[in-house]
């Protein structure tokens, strides 16, 4: 394994002494990651372990000890169900701290897990897990996605050598179904098969989407975030921060702004508001080319989000039924199999959606088929 990268502090020193810091680091940040006075928060995507910031380690990071804390980061093992194109989360954060100086740095990448600074505050998801956001915050997050888009593209890491070309963004829409079908859809349609037909997914559902969606207005791409919901929303008494960067892209802003929309739970009303907010903060940062096409456009990127989103949530109810499932179990699991049906019902042109009753026969049938096989694995939960 590499040597942790150096701190700010230690760039220049000589070659042996740098080497010493490294060692000293990586023993110190193992140490921390084995306290026992640590507050675990798991994540959809990675574990985190809270704990204090010692003066040594702090003093060899260069950063504040003060009361500080730190986050120790271990990505969970998941099939994964929504795209990744930068492997590392400590490659986008270098950029991104740059320019968004409110966002957690990554402190020490030891490679299988990472040290990262804290920020203070609850989750929006524990604050107001549902209900109606705040005039204030809906235009913060507004002037963070503007900021976000402003990130120079020149400082990102290098993207996959199929990347839509800048401005292509029916090729970016592309791009993104046909990671669903190849990806999520299909790899997982053996397993999954009888429970996909008995609640009305047809085989080729995602090519007959590909194949409807209409034409985009060309927009320069910029940094996404792609998962601004209330669990990545860090919020104190006087500032907020957005978190979890792993799922960054590089393309269209318009599948930034509809993931939000969808996966903050707003009402109609707030959705407009959202919207507005987000064209105002785009033009005010000199980025109103951004926003064309935004009335006609967006539209398609929320029914993408609704149909590519079926898929992980039909297989998150089945896979966390738990062993002798009872029926409050299997209508808990329906009843989460049929919002994400109604959601995709018009964007995948649905036959018709099956009533509760049927999809929980459904999931008893599937759940009755694979008992005894091989143990589940886990799927990755994307914040919805």
């Amino acid at each position: 394994m590499s040597p942790p990268p150096l701190s700010r502090g230690a760039r220049d020193l000589p070659s042996r002494v740098a080497a010493r810091h490294a060692r000293w680091v990586r023993r110190l940040a193992e140490q921390h990651r084995a306290r026992t006075d640590g507050e675990v928060v798991t994540g959809y995507h990675n574990s985190n372990y809270v704990v204090p910031l010692g003066w040594t380690l702090a003093l060899l990071l260069r950063t504040m000890p003060f009361r500080a804390r730190v986050k120790c980061r271990t990505p969970l093992q998941a099939v994964e169900v929504v795209p990744r194109v930068w492997p590392s989360e400590n490659e986008i954060l270098k950029v991104v701290t740059r320019h968004l100086k409110e966002t957690p740095r990554c402190l020490v990448d030891l490679g299988d897990w990472q040290m990262h600074t804290y920020h203070a505050g609850s989750p929006l998801s524990e604050v107001n897990p549902e209900g109606p956001v705040t005039y204030e915050l809906m235009a913060a997050l507004a002037e963070f996605f503007a900021r976000t888009a402003a990130v120079p593209a020149g400082e990102l890491p290098p993207l996959p050598a199929d990347w839509p070309a800048d401005g292509d963004t029916r090729g970016f829409l592309d791009w993104l179904i046909d990671f669903t079908e190849r990806r999520v859809h299909r790899p997982n349609r053996a397993r999954f098969d009888t429970l996909f037909e008995a609640v009305g997914i047809r085989p080729h559902v995602m090519t007959e989407f590909k194949r409807a969606s209409p034409r985009l207005t060309p927009r320069p791409f910029c940094l996404l975030h792609t998962d601004v919901h209330r669990a990545n929303v860090i919020v104190d008494h006087r500032s907020f921060a957005v978190i979890d960067w792993e799922l960054a892209l590089y393309g269209d802003p318009l599948h930034d702004l509809a993931t939000h929309l969808v996966r903050m739970g707003y009402d109609k009303e707030e959705r407009s508001r959202m919207c507005a907010l987000w064209r105002e903060a785009m033009c005010r940062a000199g980025l109103g080319d951004l926003t064309a096409g935004l009335d006609t456009d967006l539209r398609v990127y929320v029914d993408f989000e609704y149909a590519q989103s079926v898929f992980p949530d039909i297989m998150r109810a089945a896979l966390a039924l738990p062993g002798a499932a009872t029926d409050d179990a299997y209508g808990a699991a329906a009843d989460r199999v049929c919002r994400a049906l109604r959601r995709a019902a018009e964007p995948l042109r649905l036959d018709r959606a099956p009533d509760r009753a049927e999809v929980a026969a459904a999931l008893r049938e599937w759940d009755a088929d694979v008992r005894g096989a091989s143990p589940r694995d886990l799927v990755a939960d994307d914040g919805r």
